[in-house]
């Protein structure tokens, strides 16, 4: 058995891969956090009001566009924070070369 030798270009495609992993995992967090929210403040309030279902079913329904928005926020910032650093060197052989 060989042990495969580490291949310094493939150093970005490694942050890259994590970078993403830590997204999905954060968009995953984020997503249950506002579906808990939605669902524990829908019971406190339908238990406070006396109307059971109401609450909890219109924040549980409102709770979808915030977590899509919110979502997408997330990934908005974390691919400008990637995108200058990826390209980078690739505009700077590209001046060169000119």
């Amino acid at each position: 058995m060989q042990i495969p030798e580490k291949d310094p270009s493939n150093k970005n495609g490694n942050t890259r891969s994590l970078v993403i992993a830590a997204l999905v995992g954060q968009v995953g967090v984020l997503t249950l956090v506002i579906v808990l929210a939605a669902v524990f403040g829908g019971l406190a309030l339908d238990a406070k009001f006396d109307s059971k279902p109401w609450f909890t079913i219109g924040l549980l329904v409102a709770s979808i566009p915030v977590s899509i928005l919110s979502m997408i926020y997330l990934v908005k910032k974390v691919v400008a924070k990637i995108k200058p650093q990826a390209t980078a060197g690739k505009e700077d052989a590209i001046g060169k070369n000119s």
